[in-house]
């Protein structure tokens, strides 16, 4: 074996068999009228949360579902006001159909809400930031996500459900 070959980490034991749009949502609650009197940059908050379910109890299947939801709303009218009128609302469920190959037990669940989030995560940003932008509205673009701490908050959340993905 050549040097390289020795120290080239191990592949991943995941085969991402198919990724898919399976909800899109996108609204202007108050319509036309938000465009003629937003005076200033919409205040957006933004929440994900990732989920994965087995589709087969006897193979190694895994739905991985990425919700994001993306809120804007308009900036209050005098500072530690309450946020005004919602300007869009955008949610949107991105999911990945994963097969993993023989994974050590302590890894599948890493694996399944760290790693596939990670790896669909950039096809799910640029569907936000098209959506926002053929809206009318200037494109959302979302950061980096850390699907560790996103993770691991969970684990802290939910204890019970500790090494169950």
């Amino acid at each position: 074996m050549s040097e390289t070959e020795q120290s080239a980490p191990p592949a991943l034991p995941l085969a991402v068999n198919l990724q898919y749009t399976r909800d899109l949502s996108f609204e202007v609650p108050v319509g036309a009228e938000i465009f003629a009197t937003l005076r200033s940059q919409p205040q957006i908050g933004v929440n994900i949360d990732v989920q994965a379910n087995r589709l087969q109890d006897d193979q190694m299947v895994y739905e991985v579902v990425l919700s994001i939801k993306a809120e804007a709303k308009e900036a209050p009218e005098k500072e530690g006001g309450p946020a005004g009128r919602t300007v869009f609302l955008t949610e949107l469920v991105y999911a990945a159909v994963v097969t993993l190959t023989n994974p050590p037990q302590e890894l599948i669940e890493p694996i399944l809400l760290v790693e596939v989030p990670r790896l669909i995560f950039p096809y799910a940003r640029n569907i936000i930031s098209d959506v926002t932008r053929d809206g009318g509205f200037p494109p959302i673009v979302l950061q980096p996500i850390d699907f560790v701490a996103l993770w691991q908050a969970r684990r802290a959340e939910f204890p019970e459900a500790a090494g169950h993905a």
